[in-house]
């Protein structure tokens, strides 16, 4: 999960192209960025954040890529609020990214970037993620848009993911819902190819946390989940100002024995603390329920997870580290 800049477009259905493609990608200690190519010749570098994009989750450049580009400013009213957009960026064939559907604000949106996660440009966000199959495939550290006729392997592990819909029973928003187990506990989680680490020197020392530009990935959970955590396992081991994503406000890490996810157990894992409110009020209104923290790179890079938007199922295959959970833990 990354900041709500901006609330962006409504949700789109796309037409899956006739066979899969591999999406021009550059891979970064856990992160996935897209690297389009410009029919000007400039290359850009948008994370692929299945938790992120601001409320409705678009198609994102900040306001420094977008005078790079110079790409003119504009301006639309969503949802009573004036939204700053620019045209989107015409990329050379072969060399680009499948274009934002159905949006209400025309082009992209654009944004000021206080968090620049590896000197990224933008991000592709849940929303543009939807109405299409995407494999991130961590151990290749390949994205794979699928076609039409995409099949699951035999397998990878089926998951019906929560999604928020309106009262008609449609998909309102695309930020997709997993539930984990840790200590025989549900966790309602979201699940966050963009959870970002930024470890101290004491959180690399203890989680070995793999980082480029001091960038890494993580997993995130509440203040008071952590507290109760910690209450319950004081032998769990924990780091005190583990990170420092955010300038000035060191957070604690905490590390799991083991969580189940999707039908598997892995383990161990680190989870980053993040203020309540950045869940139970940001996250909660976006979601079918309200999360607990978000499921982040450190726990899925050891699959091959495809995301089956159009369905609302994810399938989770296990490359290394897992073993079958108990049933229970299954949805």
């Amino acid at each position: 999960m990354t900041p709500a800049w901006s609330l962006i477009a409504a949700a789109g259905i796309a037409i899956a192209p006739v066979h899969a493609q591999v999406v021009p990608t550059v891979f970064e200690a856990g992160h996935f960025f897209v690297t389009p190519e410009t029919a000007s010749g400039e290359r850009l570098k948008l994370l692929v954040d299945t938790g992120g994009g601001g409320v409705d989750g678009m198609y994102l450049l900040n306001t420094q890529a977008a005078s790079r580009l110079k790409l003119a400013a504009g301006h639309c009213t969503l949802q009573g609020k004036d939204i700053t957009t620019a045209p989107a960026p015409v990329y050379k064939p072969g060399l680009g990214i499948p274009a934002p559907t159905n949006a209400t604000c025309t082009g992209v949106m654009t944004y000021e970037d206080k968090h620049p996660i590896s000197a990224m440009d933008g991000m592709l966000g849940s929303n543009y993620l939807n109405g299409r199959i995407w494999t991130f495939d961590y151990p290749a550290k390949q994205l794979i848009l699928q076609g039409k006729h995409w099949t699951p392997v035999v397998d990878d592990h089926a998951y019906t993911l929560g999604f928020q819909k309106d009262a008609e029973g449609k998909r309102a928003r695309a930020f997709p819902r997993v539930v984990i187990r840790v200590d025989g506990q549900p966790l309602d989680m979201l699940l966050d190819t963009g959870a970002t680490a930024f470890p101290s020197e004491s959180g690399k020392q203890a989680t070995g946390t793999p980082t480029v530009n001091g960038f890494g990935v993580t997993s995130y959970i509440t203040h008071s989940q952590l507290e109760r955590w910690h209450a319950a396992h004081p032998g769990w081991r924990a780091v005190e100002n583990g990170d420092e994503l955010f300038a000035g406000q060191p957070t604690r890490m905490i590390e799991v024995p083991s969580l189940d996810i999707a039908g598997w157990s892995v383990g161990p894992v680190w989870f980053t603390e993040r203020n309540d409110d950045d869940f139970h009020n940001l996250m909660d209104p976006l979601m079918d329920k309200p999360p607990e923290g978000a499921v982040g790179g450190n726990v899925l890079g050891r699959f091959r997870l495809t995301i089956d938007y159009p369905q609302g199922v994810a399938y989770f295959g296990c490359t290394q580290g897992c073993q079958t959970a108990i049933p229970s833990s299954r949805h």
